[in-house]
């Protein structure tokens, strides 16, 4: 079905939280249904819930803006614009907006007061490539991966050679001090952590099959024992976060109705549910006064759905 043309379902359960694993029921709530919030985007990315404002916050890549919903109103408006090709964003343990940009090939941070600081454009003096998606530690290190995608067209970045390899990097934000944690990973994408950040988990986007992969982290500055822990067969995972229970809820889909929306996994890398959309979901997040409420930033819209669980903090 077109999105043009979705409709919320009448039904509840609704039919397109789909269970695939008895794990799952718990998480579906029979009287919760997928909305759509708004659609009008050209690629919708990097969802972070601003629970201080109720509003949520996402990207549209080509079109270079950040856009927010208010929860209060329904109503959406132009955040930032330019915002130099924002893509990944999240908020650091201050509250404060941490935002991958294509364009300017950075990661920043947007103070208290609206000014911007940059926390990384570069590294052993070379320019980064296109930073897509970040997270933050309990220790405020600021953890992000550099694929090239930006570099490859104008409409979801800006042209240019790569200087450097693909990398995931750590920024300890009280040092100033970036170390690459890692530079094997294939096309690396979307990260999180473990709900105790003894795990971290990064797509390999590049990789056939795609998949994502787990590592151990160690002394909360290092990775060992980079394993697959989900193989993606033909589907294409993209941005993702973990819930208090260790699942991973994955924006997922390559253009198929079967495939389109979000696949949830359990932590040992079983899928256990999903949630159909018609649209491909690039990125997700939790959100809501109670981290119940799972945002989807697919493709030219943004969907949500409450769940019986919350998001890992």
């Amino acid at each position: 079905m077109s999105h043009d043309t979705w409709q919320p379902s009448l039904r509840t359960p609704d039919p397109a939280v789909r269970i695939l694993d008895p794990r799952f029921e718990h998480y579906r709530l029979p009287h919760a249904t997928v909305e759509r919030l708004w659609t009008g985007a050209r690629w919708a990315e990097g969802p972070v819930w601003i629970g201080d404002t109720r509003a949520l916050l996402w990207t549209d890549l080509p079109n270079d803006r950040i856009l927010r919903w208010d929860e209060v109103t329904g109503q959406v408006a132009a955040y930032r614009t330019p915002s130099d090709k924002a893509n990944g964003m999240t908020r650091d343990r201050q509250g404060r907006l941490i935002v991958c940009e294509h364009g300017a090939r950075r990661v920043t941070r947007t103070e208290y007061d609206g000014s911007i600081t940059v926390l990384a454009d570069r590294y052993q003096g070379k320019r980064l490539n296109s930073p897509n998606d970040v997270i933050v530690a309990s220790d405020d290190a600021v953890w992000f991966t550099d694929p090239p995608f930006g570099l490859v067209s104008d409409y979801m970045g800006q042209v240019a050679q790569p200087e450097l390899s693909a990398n995931l990097y750590r920024l300890d934000t009280r040092s100033g001090v970036l170390e690459c944690v890692a530079d094997q990973i294939p096309g690396p994408n979307g990260l999180a952590f473990s709900p105790d950040e003894r795990k971290l988990y990064v797509v390999a986007s590049r990789a056939r099959p795609r998949s994502i992969l787990q590592f151990d982290v160690v002394d909360g500055r290092r990775l060992t024992g980079g394993k697959v822990l989900i193989d993606a067969a033909d589907g294409t995972p993209d941005g993702f976060r973990v819930d208090i229970d260790g699942n991973l809820w994955c924006g997922w889909g390559t253009g198929s109705a079967e495939l389109d929306g979000v696949r949830v996994f359990a932590p040992d890398g079983s899928a256990i549910g999903h949630i159909v959309l018609p649209e491909r979901c690039a990125n997700l997040c939790f959100g809501g006064r109670l981290r119940n409420r799972l945002f989807m930033a697919s493709t030219s819209s943004l969907y949500a759905l409450y769940v019986n669980t919350r998001g890992a903090v």
